[in-house]
Parts: structure tokens; C-alpha cells; sequence
């Protein structure tokens, strides 16, 4: 570190740290110390490069008034989405030194250039108004209402404007749960009085059967569920409670005539009715009946409603939320991403083959299966997400019942005629590997190349060597390579049988280019692939065919490393951090991510075509690429985009493994005639796909739409029914 005085920077700071979770346990071990001489107070500028590889985004600068630095004596230090840093606060006379935390927990990062100095009073306004305005044109009103940021708050009360705006950008700490909850998630008197006005108005209330399995080892956790139905303030429902003796007998060999007519006749009554299973401790919000029964409402034709939960900890605190995306059914094979938070239409129910004593003891798992049997492809408007926390549930051992679902499961795809193993690769996760045919469909491998022949050489040995599928062939399509190197390589694999080497003479256009070489292509599956690729898993194109072959799948997309081993991709996300960025990117190989999305299969809004595969028909009936308005970026976005508008699924498997070293043949967007292209391909996306970017269906309004690392948003949009 190099501390340099001036008029206007007091230090200048040229530090790199990768660091370690063992090293890194507390702010102290990676917080940098600062110097103030006497005559630096009133209002400061920090600047800077802060850019983060891991860990989260919670930056601070603590002061020192005389006796230490303290937790609460802090300013948030938000950073632009590459990084920037450029923060206006105000220094009083008392401080005698400054600390800089880049981030709260473990993680690697790079600072460079931070510095700090005086500004006049005009461009502090100036910043501070820059800012404000900016994210008042980025954000939509009704985000802009949830957080409170408007041209009244910013003329009114600059610098309380300034740290909202501050909570907008892209790198900017997120709200610790707790706060979140009080915040955005605690009904208030008026709440409760608008909600009780509008339950008067309902025509024709739905009713809810809840069914209560209680817990003879903590016989308080009955209570604790009916205590939170004494507080629903929704009262159209019913809850019927297995006595133990009936409970403890779930589980013998023999159940008797007496569970089965029991069973029989709880099924009878289901019709015109909404089933919730309730395990014992499940604790229900006061207005989660109520909401439900508005989805109801709203949603004439659903089947399945669904909401988001959370746990409460040994203390009863709120803490580790699911806040889930809309349904997926490989989603659901891979982990019961559900659980208990769901109520299910009677007729449904029944049509399934009603409630069973498995149902009872474990949860709605199968049921929920089963009715994924019955609704088939028509799933629109049949399995409803409520994206609001209502329903809170007991830290338990679920061993018991994960193995219950594996052999659900297993029934579910045996019902459906699906050839299958089931593998366990986390508790509760599984990955469901799907046979091929004996006649394997031929797989084109589309390879778009321009000089670069390490990574070429790489990416055409490693699928030679290492891809297991037994019926493929590869595409190379050469773009005005010059490099002598290079073009001796493609004249040598030019006479391999499994590869053929077309010329595409015409300016770089990764669109047209794909678009060219899939006209050319043997194969039912096209897949597109990155030279700068090489294969990890062996069996990764097994992997994407499987998913493929699936009804009504389009795209299948793969994990994507660094050759460091981080993610690189995990599927994307549409409309979050931008026009879409890839989800999970910088973890490590094994980390499982939210809610374990990083390692289960799952549908998405898009995949990269760094590698995908897809049916060349349906390729072909959407057009391929849109090389008009997508030459170079999001063309592999809106295709995905468009496939799911045409009906069918885009998928994203984990457990297809693959190096990307991301674009080198083509380089960065450096040139202003490159970044003029950019701008025309992003105002395109905005225009083309407005509304799946306000909401992709497989995040979660909850979560933070500034950058796609699933942490909690500051201002969720989320339709409250009561405020409609």
C-alpha cells in the first residue's frame, strides 16, 4: 500500500487479496486502515476499483471519532456493476482515522486505485443528484414507490434520496433477512383492516381442508400450528388432526380396514375444496389462508398453489427463505422445492387418486407427482406461485422422508413409461439420468472458430477423446481464420471422419455464422459450442440429449467452468443485473448455491450457447439466431426466449460439465463502433422481451434484480391482493 497526500487524495491504494475462508473470518482480517490529517473533514469523494470474485457485496467505510472503531459507525460503500467506485460522504471534524471493509464474510476480491478527497459544495450536489436521477429513469415507478426514491424525495432530502438510489446499484449490500422481514414482510394495523374489508367482499370464498399429522416426539409443535390457524384471519377452512394412535400406526405393515376407509372417506370430501398437509410445527402467516384463497380467485383454472417458506431456528427466528421460482417439472424430479407451503384443488386431488397415508406422514411430494401426471403438458395456469413467505416451517430431520420421495419418484417415472436412473447427489437432491434410445439421435457439434488454435485444438480433441455419445459429428466453421497455425490445424482434422470443416467468408456475425453451418448439419440435435470449450464429464452430451427427448423440451443448456474450477455458468437469468446474466457465476464447483440450484437440473428463461443443445427443427422453425438484430450478443437469450414463447421447455442441467475460457477468439467490445453495436443489441432486448425482463419466471420477485446472485431485494415488487 502506498499512502500519497495532495490536495485532494489523501491515499492511493493498490491491493489485491485472495482470501480464504479460514483467514478471512471477520472484517478486521481483510479491512484496510486509513490515515486522516487534520484538515480532511466536511464532504469527501472515495473512489475507486472494488471487484469481487466471491463473497458478498457489503462494503463499508468505518470512522473513528476518538475511542475506536465500532459496528455501527459505518458508511455503505456501493460499487457499479463493473466495479466502480465513486461515493460521496461527509467526514465530521471528530474522525481520526478510516477503515476500509471491501466485503463481510469470506471471499476474493481486487481494490485498486481507492483514494480519498475534498469536493466542493456544487459537485457534491452534483454527484448526489446525478445518481438520484439516474436510477429514478432506470427503475420502474412501482419499484421506485416501494423504495421510496421520487424527484420530490431528491428536492426535499438530497442526501436520504442519495442512499436510497445507493441501494439500487448494482453492488450494493443486501438487507439482512430479518430487516427485510420487518420491512416488507409484517402486517400492520391497516394491513389487517384492509385485508378483513376485502374478505367481506369475496362472492364465493374458497374453502381449505387442512389435514394436521401431529408429532408424538414434540407434542408442543401441534400447538404451535394451531395456534397460527387461531390467527388466520381468513376463517373458510377446516382442520382435521390425525389422534396419535392413528399417526403412530402410519407406519405398520398391516393398516387395516379402519386407515383405509378413514382414507376413503376423506377423499369423498375433498370436492369444491382446497387440501393443504400440514406436518406438525408448520406455522402459517395470518393472511396465508387468506392469500391462497385470492390466488384462487384469480386463477379459476389452477391446480396447485404454491407459496414461499422459510425455518424458524431453535429461538423461533425467521431464517433460511425459500423464495422459489414458478414450477418446473425437472425442477421437481431433481428436489421437492415445494415442501409444504402448497394447497391443492380437491377435484385434483381426488383425480390423482386421492390423499394416501405416505401423503400423511410425509408431506405432498407424490401427490404433487401425481397430479403432474394429470395436468401433462397443459401446465399454464395450473400450478400457481404465490411469491410471498407464508408458511414457516421446523427444522427436522427429512432423511426419512427423502427416501420416500426417491421411491416416488421412481413410481412417477415408471407411470410415465420414462427409462431412468435416479442418483442421489445431495440430501435431497437427485439427479434423474434418462436412457437413450438404442438409436441415439446424430448430434451435430457446431464449432464457430477464427484463428486461436490452442483453444481450437482444445475444444476438438476434447470431444474426440472424452464425449462418450455414440452418434456424433462436428461442425467447425472457419470465419477468415489468418493465422498460419491455425489453418494448417483445420486442413489436418478436415480429413477426420467425425468432422468437416465449412468456410464462412463473410465479417463476423455469430448469428448468421450458426445459422449458416446448422443448414448444413446431419444431425436431428444441432449443438452449439464455443471454441473455447473443452469437455470435462464424458457423458455430458448423454446428459443434454436425455433432457431433450423429454416432451416438449427445445434447449438444453450445460454448467460451464472457469479453468479454475469456478462457475462460469449456471443458466441464465432474463432481466436481472441487466438485459441477462448468468446465474451463480464465481462459485465453487461444489457449492451447492441457493436452495441447491447450482447442482439440480431445472428449466430457465435461457441457457448460453457457449454450449446447448437443440432440435434442428425447431431451430429452423423459429429461424435460428436473429442475425439482423443479434450479430454478436443475447442472440442465444432471445432464441431461448423464443422457444419457450413457441411452447416448449429450456432446461439447464448441472451434471453436463464443461470448461469455458468465455470469447476469446472474438475479444471484448472495446471500440467505440463495438460498443455502439452493443448499445442497438440491448435496446433490441429491452424492446423485444419488456416483460419477462420485469419478472423472469424462474427467479423470484423478492430477490435482488440488480445483480443474479439471489440475495434479497430493497424494494420487491410483489402484488399484495389487499392493495389492489
Amino acid at each position: 500500500m502506498d499512502y500519497r497526500y495532495g490536495s485532494h487524495t489523501v491515499f492511493q491504494v493498490e491491493y489485491y487479496s485472495t482470501a480464504s475462508k479460514e483467514s478471512l473470518q471477520n472484517r478486521s482480517s481483510c479491512s484496510i486502515i486509513m490515515p486522516i490529517v487534520t484538515h480532511l473533514n466536511g464532504w469527501m469523494l472515495l473512489s475507486g476499483s472494488l471487484i469481487r470474485r466471491s463473497g458478498d457485496y457489503d462494503a463499508r467505510l468505518f470512522f473513528d471519532l476518538g475511542d475506536g472503531f465500532f459496528e455501527n459507525q459505518f458508511f455503505e460503500i456501493h460499487t457499479s456493476g463493473k466495479g466502480v467506485i465513486n461515493e460521496v460522504i461527509y467526514l465530521p471534524v471528530e474522525v481520526k482515522h478510516l477503515k476500509f471493509s471491501p466485503m463481510g464474510t469470506a471471499g476474493e476480491f481486487e481494490l485498486s486505485a481507492l483514494s480519498i478527497g475534498k469536493i466542493g459544495k456544487l459537485e457534491q450536489l452534483w454527484r448526489m443528484m446525478r445518481r438520484v436521477v439516474a436510477m429514478i429513469f432506470l427503475h420502474p415507478v412501482q419499484k421506485r414507490r416501494i423504495i421510496g426514491l421520487n424527484l420530490l424525495r431528491m428536492l426535499v432530502d438530497l442526501q436520504g434520496a442519495y442512499k436510497i438510489a445507493g441501494k439500487l446499484r448494482a453492488h450494493a449490500a443486501a438487507p439482512p433477512y430479518q430487516l427485510w422481514i420487518e420491512k416488507f414482510a409484517v402486517l400492520a394495523g391497516y394491513d389487517r383492516a384492509q385485508i378483513n374489508q376485502h374478505i367481506s367482499r369475496l362472492a364465493s370464498p374458497p374453502c381449505f381442508y387442512l389435514l394436521l399429522v401431529p408429532d408424538s416426539a414434540h407434542s408442543d409443535a401441534v400447538q404451535e400450528t394451531l395456534d397460527s390457524l387461531d390467527e388466520q384471519l381468513y376463517r373458510h377452512f377446516t382442520c382435521v388432526m390425525l389422534d396419535t394412535e392413528a399417526a403412530d400406526d402410519l407406519n405398520a405393515v398391516n393398516h387395516g380396514s379402519v386407515q383405509a376407509a378413514w382414507l376413503a372417506q376423506l377423499n369423498a370430501t375433498l370436492a369444491g375444496k382446497w387440501v393443504m398437509l400440514l406436518r406438525a410445527g408448520d406455522v402459517l402467516e395470518p393472511h396465508a389462508l387468506y392469500w391462497l384463497a385470492c390466488e384462487a380467485l384469480a386463477s379459476p383454472g389452477a391446480a396447485v398453489l404454491y407459496a414461499d417458506d422459510d425455518v424458524l431456528d431453535e429461538n423461533e427466528l425467521r431464517c433460511q427463505p425459500r423464495f422459489k421460482p414458478d414450477w418446473s417439472l425437472t425442477h421437481f424430479r431433481a428436489t421437492n422445492f415445494i415442501g409444504n407451503a402448497v394447497a391443492l384443488r380437491g377435484s385434483e386431488v381426488a383425480g390423482a387418486g386421492g390423499v394416501t397415508l405416505e401423503c400423511c406422514r410425509y408431506g405432498s411430494y407424490d401427490l404433487l407427482l401425481r397430479i403432474a401426471d394429470v395436468v401433462g403438458d397443459a401446465v399454464a395456469g395450473k400450478m400457481v406461485h404465490v411469491p410471498a413467505v407464508l408458511l414457516h416451517r421446523q427444522q427436522v430431520d427429512e432423511h426419512e422422508a427423502q427416501q420416500w420421495e426417491r421411491a416416488a419418484l421412481q413410481a412417477h417415472l415408471v407411470r410415465n413409461g420414462i427409462q431412468a436412473d435416479v442418483i442421489e447427489t445431495l440430501p435431497g437432491c437427485r439427479q434423474v439420468r434418462y436412457r437413450l434410445p438404442m438409436d441415439a439421435p446424430l448430434v451435430s457439434i457446431i464449432v464457430p472458430t477464427r484463428d486461436a488454435p490452442e483453444f481450437i485444438r482444445r475444444c476438438v480433441e476434447s470431444l474426440l477423446e472424452k464425449t462418450s455419445y455414440p452418434s456424433f459429428e462436428i461442425l467447425v466453421v472457419d470465419n477468415q481464420s489468418a493465422d498460419s497455425i491455425a489453418l494448417t490445424y483445420l486442413e489436418e482434422i478436415a480429413c477426420y471422419k467425425q468432422v468437416r470443416v465449412l468456410r464462412y467468408a463473410q465479417p463476423f456475425n455469430y448469428s448468421a455464422i450458426n445459422n449458416f453451418a446448422v443448414q448444413e448439419a446431419r444431425g436431428e440435435v444441432v449443438c452449439l459450442l464455443n471454441n473455447d470449450t473443452e469437455v470435462i464429464s464424458p457423458d455430458w452430451l448423454e446428459e443434454m440429449v436425455g433432457h431433450l427427448l423429454q416432451p416438449k423440451v427445445g434447449v438444453v443448456g450445460a454448467k460451464l467452468y472457469y479453468p479454475d474450477g469456478r462457475v462460469q455458468h449456471g443458466g441464465d437469468l432474463v432481466g436481472v443485473g441487466g438485459v441477462a446474466n448468468h446465474a451463480h457465476a464465481f462459485l465453487g464447483r461444489d457449492d451447492p448455491g441457493y436452495c441447491n440450484r447450482a447442482m439440480v437440473a431445472q428449466e430457465l428463461s435461457a441457457v448460453t450457447a457457449a454450449c446447448l443443445v437443440t432440435w434442428k427443427a425447431v431451430y429452423m422453425q423459429l429461424g435460428g439466431l436473429d442475425e439482423k438484430h443479434l450479430k454478436v450478443a443475447f442472440n442465444d437469450v432471445d432464441y431461448c426466449l423464443r422457444v419457450r414463447e413457441a411452447g416448449y421447455r429450456v432446461v439447464w442441467t448441472p451434471h453436463a460439465e464443461l470448461y469455458h475460457y468465455e470469447s476469446v477468439s472474438r475479444g471484448k467490445d472495446t471500440s467505440p463502433e463495438k460498443k455502439r453495436r452493443a448499445k442497438r443489441e440491448v435496446a433490441y432486448m429491452r424492446k423485444r422481451w419488456k416483460q419477462v425482463m420485469r419478472c423472469d419466471p424462474f427467479y423470484n420477485p423478492n430477490l435482488s434484480y440488480e445483480r443474479p446472485d439471489f440475495s434479497l431485494s430493497h424494494a420487491p415488487v410483489v402484488a399484495k391482493p389487499w392493495k389492489a
